[in-house]
């Protein structure tokens, strides 16, 4: 049954409102404890939350088609641009929001998938001229599909689905200096890697700091087909994320594309966990 985008907005703004009124320190992050917008933060969180419902590349579309199709369930709604700096001041909620979607729970297994995934932040043509971002950390990676120019999304995922943990760097950051890192979420357990976690020194720290055994297919090269069929599902997770437009960047500043990550990662966290609907 496929559920309205009417019925979906009431969720999502059903949670978001909890969410907030839960937490008053997050409620009420203004500086005068008088202030009481009429547009109220749950609302400019929920409407980024709905371009994933949309299906949409950007943010402004998303508030477009609000404004176009949806005003009566946002009377209040200020312009894009009042919306979108509204938005950013709100990235300490979208972070307490996506941090207890990833709490772990410790009747389910500890394996892990550990991986990165590309966010460029330009087409390859363009590599001999770019400068978005570079005061801000964006870098040349290298993948396996070649050369790309912007961040790279470090991830961590539970074996069950859920996205445990998340770490934004240069492109060029080597996969190994974030697994303990990532590895922070873990309660223990056991992280599958591909080769790029290769190395005694990368397995080592992570038993060291993080109690948790990392395996890569050099430390297991007699169960490569098993590794590889249990790794499908961090490509899954990507694919997903994939069609929440993740690798589609239109964000000027580092701030800004870290806040629009997370919010589409808390889309998928959210649905998976069966608060939302798919």
């Amino acid at each position: 049954m496929t559920l309205s985008i009417e019925y979906q907005m009431t969720q999502i703004y059903c949670f978001v409102d909890d969410f907030l009124k839960a937490r008053p320190k997050l409620a009420n992050w203004r500086r005068s404890p008088h202030a009481h917008p009429r547009f109220t933060d749950a609302e400019v969180i929920t409407i980024a939350l709905l371009q994933a419902v949309f299906g949409v590349a950007t943010l402004e579309q998303t508030h477009l088609l609000v404004a176009r199709n949806h005003r009566r369930a946002f009377p209040h709604l200020p312009s894009y641009a009042q919306w979108l700096n509204r938005l950013h001041l709100l990235d300490a909620h979208t972070s307490a929001m996506l941090t207890a979607t990833c709490a772990h729970d410790r009747r389910h297994a500890r394996l892990y998938l550990v991986d990165s995934k590309p966010i460029p932040l330009c087409h390859a043509v363009r590599h001999g001229r770019v400068r978005l971002m570079r005061e801000d950390g964006a870098r040349f990676g290298k993948t396996s599909k070649g050369w790309f120019f912007g961040f790279k999304l470090h991830a961590l995922r539970h074996i069950n689905g859920r996205l445990m943990n998340l770490v934004l760097t240069p492109a060029n950051e080597d996969d190994r200096a974030c697994a303990t890192v990532l590895a922070d979420a873990m309660d223990g357990g056991v992280a599958i890697g591909d080769l790029g976690y290769r190395g005694a020194e990368c397995a080592t720290a992570m038993m060291k700091e993080n109690d948790a055994l990392l395996i890569t297919r050099d430390i297991a090269p007699t169960h490569k087909f098993l590794l590889s069929q249990v790794r499908q599902g961090v490509e899954t997770m990507f694919s997903q994320w994939w069609h929440r437009f993740i690798d589609r960047v239109f964000s000027r500043s580092w701030h800004g594309l870290w806040n629009t990550l997370k919010l589409k990662v808390l889309h998928y966290n959210l649905v998976h966990a069966g608060v939302l609907a798919p």
